[in-house]
Formats: C-alpha cells, structure tokens, sequence
C-alpha cells in the first residue's frame, strides 16, 4: 500500500505543478494574437510573459522580434530584445510599429476585449484587432 501510495504522491504533485504553470498566466486578456488594423502585414502575439512582434511583408523586410512583458493595470511593460543584435530590429519595432524606445516601451491600454485592443502613447494609437 505504501508503495503505491507513493506513485499517488508524486502524480498528483506534478499535476498541480503543470496546472499552475499554464501558458498565459501572466498574459492575461492580451493572450493571443493581434493584427494591427492599420497594416496587414503587422502582428504582435503575447503568451505568457512573452512578446512577439512580426512583419511578414517580404518585398520590404521580413522580421521577428522577442521580448518580455508585463501587465500592470491598465499598462503594458514590454522589454524587446535583438537576438542577433542587429539594426533591423529595433527599425522593426521603431519604425515599423512605431513603439519607442526599442528596449523600454510603455503603452496604456485604451481599450481590450474579445476582439480588440487599442493602445496608445503621447496622443498616438495602434487599434489591433485578434486573429
């Protein structure tokens, strides 16, 4: 009994463990992917603490940043990060998304839900709708 008493222990402790660890957690309403309204070629996707900004417009330039980020109320903290360290990158993310800077972004959140999340910063807006 004892011997599977034990197995009964360790099971039901890893259950708890994968289902506390559930992607998205810290993602919270902005969980998924936005297509900026704008643009049709200008997506960014959150999932759990991780960002992810994308252009797949392939005549212009084709890129993909990371970064982390967090959600404080009515704010989004995003902190991106050029893996190869090259230009593109945070021209991606400045220019192309026109969030700046690059490595400390700080947007509130307008409006967010099933379907839409508007953003804004210094009287700008980027209206993103959920694919």
């Amino acid at each position: 009994m004892a011997k599977y008493f034990k197995h009964f222990i360790i099971l039901t402790s890893a259950f708890f463990l994968l289902t506390s660890c559930q992607e998205g957690s810290e993602a919270g309403d902005v969980l998924g992917q936005w297509q900026l309204t704008t643009a049709d070629n200008k997506y960014m996707a959150f999932s759990g603490a991780i960002a992810v900004f994308r252009t797949t417009n392939k005549s212009i330039m084709e890129n993909q940043v990371y970064g982390n980020f967090q959600r404080q109320g009515d704010s989004l903290f995003i902190q991106c990060y050029s893996i190869k360290g090259e230009l593109a990158d945070t021209i991606a993310i400045e220019e192309g998304f026109e969030f700046k800077p690059f490595n400390n972004i700080r947007v509130k959140i307008e409006i967010l839900n099933g379907d839409i999340l508007v953003l804004s910063k210094d009287g700008q807006k980027w209206n993103f709708r959920k694919y």
